[in-house]
């Protein structure tokens, strides 16, 4: 919910500074997944207490303590181990940065084998902006779409760590380039 609201006052933002730079309909948001190139704006279903959306697999799953990841072979949350893979660990950190445990998802995304992979990386930039840590959430961000320039959610994150941090010129760049590569319909846009 927080990110929404978050969200919907990042696109309140780049629309004052902007009129006209959003077209009807889509949303914010957005897969957690590697490249989003589409997406829709439909809401995120509502999950129970303990749970939270994960938009990879567009199922509430369950959210761990910290230092733990939800192995869906065992059906439990677990200490991290050799058999707790890294769409796991993906899984359980955006379930922890969505819940608004912003230090237990960085906890667990640096849980990670693959530390270069794009959503790893955006997963650590979004719970450092969401924590207050604004230039150090641009600098992850940064680096996973070095990696990955077509990955929209990082750019959606990256725009609204912008917004955060008063550049709305380079946010509108952002918003530029979502459009570009996905278009105005998409999620992320």
């Amino acid at each position: 919910m927080t990110r929404f609201i978050l969200a919907g006052a990042a696109a309140l933002a780049l629309a004052m500074a902007s009129p006209g730079a959003f077209a009807a309909g889509g949303g914010s948001g957005g897969s957690s997944g590697g490249s989003n190139s589409g997406g829709s704006s439909a809401a995120k279903p509502a999950c129970a207490a303990g749970t939270a959306y994960n938009s990879a697999s567009k199922k509430c799953v369950s959210v761990c303590k910290s230092g733990q990841v939800f192995s869906a072979s065992k059906g439990k949350c677990v200490k991290k181990s050799a058999d707790i893979t890294d769409p796991d660990i993906k899984s359980q950190g955006w379930a922890l940065a969505y819940a608004g445990d912003y230090e237990g998802a960085i906890t667990v995304f640096r849980m990670a084998a693959n530390q270069y992979d794009p959503e790893v990386l955006n997963g650590l930039g979004y719970s450092h902006r969401k924590m207050g840590k604004v230039e150090e959430g641009i600098s992850y961000y940064g680096k996973a779409l070095a990696i990955d320039p077509n990955y929209v959610l990082a750019r959606e994150y990256l725009g609204e760590g912008y917004v955060a941090a008063g550049r709305i010129d380079l946010a509108k760049q952002q918003l530029a380039e979502i459009g570009a590569r996905c278009g105005t319909a998409c999620e992320s846009y």
